[in-house]
């Protein structure tokens, strides 16, 4: 099976520069028209510049491949409108939403101001959002669609210093988790992927022993994956880097169930807490309705 995107329309945020570059490069080489998508800023999210977007597109076009430029910031939803618009007016159509752009502002929670918080949740979080918000109707029309959402280890499982953007990659898998309900009927799969790579954005938290391997090229394929017809997932978190890829979920465990005239008691809870905290048996829920519908049959058959 060769993975193939003729006659499909993508958009790869934040596509300037490392993995959203490479996201970019493998999706037109692969037969996609993409729109790549960059406003030129540095790390922390100032300045403006054409040049990073302009490089990549010609990159695609040395290689055979087909691709725009649109400068616009993800965290502007007029901007992200245009970059919506540009897709359907250039090309006629859209299939792929990679929501990939991201500045970083790191700082511990003591020290960081909110307007550091903000300005990472507003990129991160709300540029998903954004663009999501306006494909979606698009993507409903066409009764089909492909979207990647980028989360993190940050997120997953926390990093310090970076609560900002921690908070956001979590968020996004939140938005996944519901995205994946609402987008079924219409068609459109919703995933996530968490990289672990070397960008500008890492560079500087990875050793230098381990860079030859953290090649942004080995998350692209995933995202690629993830990105296409063959894909028939949907809502899952898949972490991928140097040759390793898995899935990641949230699971809940067996629980206890105690007499509710005494649920109340935090002794109670204390009394039960290693048993509650007992992941030996844990499940995966679907949805909320599946997490309601076990909870609800817990406590009938503890009656």
């Amino acid at each position: 099976m060769t993975i193939r995107f003729d006659n499909r329309v993508a958009i790869v945020t934040g596509a300037g520069s490392g993995l959203g570059r490479s996201h970019a490069l493998l999706l037109a080489e692969r037969g996609a028209r993409v729109v790549v998508n960059d406003p030129g800023r540095a790390l922390d999210g100032s300045g403006d510049s054409h040049s990073a977007a302009d490089q990549v597109v010609a990159e695609i076009k040395a290689r055979g491949g087909t691709a725009v430029a649109n400068y616009g910031s993800v965290s502007d939803p007029a901007a992200a409108e245009r970059l919506i618009a540009d897709a359907l007016q250039v090309f006629g159509g859209l299939d792929i939403l990679v929501n990939n752009a991201g500045i970083l502002r790191d700082k511990t929670f003591a020290k960081l101001s909110l307007e550091d918080f903000r300005a990472v949740i507003d990129v991160h979080l709300m540029g998903s959002v954004y663009c999501t918000w306006y494909a979606w109707p698009h993507l409903k029309e066409r009764g089909y669609g492909r979207i990647i959402m980028t989360s993190s280890g940050a997120g997953l499982f926390g990093n310090f210093g970076q609560s900002n953007y921690g908070a956001a990659k979590m968020a996004l898998v939140g938005l996944m988790n519901v995205l994946k309900l609402e987008g079924l009927k219409s068609g459109i799969l919703v995933n996530s992927v968490s990289p672990i790579a070397v960008t500008r954005m890492t560079e500087a938290h990875t050793p230098e022993s381990l860079l030859p391997y953290l090649k942004p090229e080995m998350v692209s394929s995933a995202v690629a994956y993830l990105a296409s017809e063959e894909c028939r997932v949907t809502g899952h978190v898949i972490s991928a880097g140097a040759g390793y890829f898995s899935r990641t979920q949230v699971l809940e465990g067996a629980g206890v169930c105690v007499d509710p005239a005494v649920a109340a008691d935090p002794d109670t809870v204390a009394s039960n807490f290693d048993r509650i905290c007992d992941l030996s048996n844990a499940v995966f829920l679907s949805s909320a309705p599946e997490f309601i519908d076990r909870a609800t049959r817990r406590f009938a058959k503890a009656r």
